[in-house]
């Protein structure tokens, strides 16, 4: 058998599974936390012009995209490292700070990724789960002798919550090993933790430019951390790991801010309308600070609810978790995507 051509703990994993993608078209798809506006319309300038350097290879370290980022952020280019997507960085910073046989601890549930990367590593994982309102408990920040890596998704995903950052800096000072803050959802909420990295060495900060820059399809995302950090991460990343179009794409993207203003504004007023609408429905519906709300319902199973929404061509996720429950996970799509799902639901139910 092939199998034994392979690593054990590569044979005994299930790996991760994305939501799904369909190919055929004609879906509302409201399941991978896509944005459902166009991106600015600075990026297919940017790639336009940087296609005639597509001949030569793209710059190893971002930065084009580095010294923008910096303006943006108030930070020095020097404290951001790009990857091929935010679960790039997610890699590298794995690859960089765990080894096999030591521990990655994350919370639960939470994204589902965390595991597969330790699993790729050799490296066991901690799962810590959240209690019932979405907090964490104290055991979150407990010290064991191989912990080398703590995993935070903040906003969560599936709940749509955050963790307060007072929280957040409270738990990396109590914590032996670096703390990694997956910001991917950010721009939705209304707190962040960037300003916990000048503070705390051991606390990062990762970002994604597919959810609320609407790039999802092109694959850029970014760490920021103290420059030592950095310099380390940078030996363990792939040699040309962010190309000259996504470069080019998500500097263009970042720097049009007032884009993202508008188009914050618009996916949080629908947020609104669709946390209502599912509630009137009788779902019980988490309040989120991401472009997702996380709905269970307490009287009748939700994955007939899926079932029955993907015959009809609209995708949510489903999502199970053992020893915590299932629910569904609902992107915020335009308003007509999202009057469409509540009045099919209405008449499913």
């Amino acid at each position: 058998m092939v199998s034994q051509y392979f690593r054990p703990e590569i044979v005994r994993m299930t790996g991760y599974t994305p939501g799904e993608q369909p190919q055929d078209g004609g879906y509302i798809k409201l399941n991978t936390n896509e944005n459902p506006y166009p991106p600015s319309p600075a990026v297919a300038e940017a790639i336009s012009a940087a296609i005639a350097r597509l001949p030569k290879y793209p710059d190893p370290l971002a930065t084009q995209f580095r010294l923008k980022a910096a303006e943006v952020l108030s930070v020095e280019p020097n404290w951001i490292l790009c990857g091929n997507g935010s679960d790039d960085i997610l890699t590298i910073v794995t690859r960089a700070l765990v080894a096999a046989g030591q521990t990655l601890r994350l919370p639960y549930p939470s994204y589902i990724l965390y595991r597969t990367l330790a699993e790729l590593q050799g490296a066991h994982w901690e799962e810590v789960f959240f209690q019932p309102d979405w907090t964490l408990p104290e055991q979150f920040a407990s010290a064991t002798g191989d912990l080398k890596l703590v995993f935070l998704a903040n906003p969560n995903s599936p709940s749509g919550t955050v963790v307060p950052p007072a929280k957040v800096a409270e738990l990396a000072q109590q914590l032996p090993c670096p703390l990694l803050v997956d910001e991917a959802y950010v721009d939705f909420a209304e707190t962040n933790c960037l300003g916990l990295v000048t503070e705390n060495e051991k606390v990062m900060v990762s970002r994604s430019l597919s959810k609320s820059y609407a790039l999802a399809g092109l694959r850029f995302g970014y760490l920021v951390a103290q420059p030592p950090l950095i310099e380390q991460m940078i030996k363990v990343k792939d040699s040309y790991n962010c190309d000259t179009l996504s470069i080019a794409a998500a500097t263009a993207a970042i720097d049009d801010q007032q884009w993202l203003r508008d188009t914050r504004a618009k996916i949080l007023a629908t947020r609104g309308r669709l946390v209502a609408g599912m509630r009137a429905l009788g779902f019980v519906t988490v309040d989120s600070q991401a472009n997702f709300v996380w709905s269970t319902h307490p009287h009748r199973p939700v994955r007939p609810l899926y079932e029955e929404l993907k015959r009809r061509r609209i995708l949510v996720r489903y999502m199970d978790y053992p020893g915590w429950g299932d629910g569904l996970r609902i992107t915020v799509g335009s308003d007509e995507q999202i009057d469409t799902l509540l009045d099919v639901l209405r008449r499913i139910m």
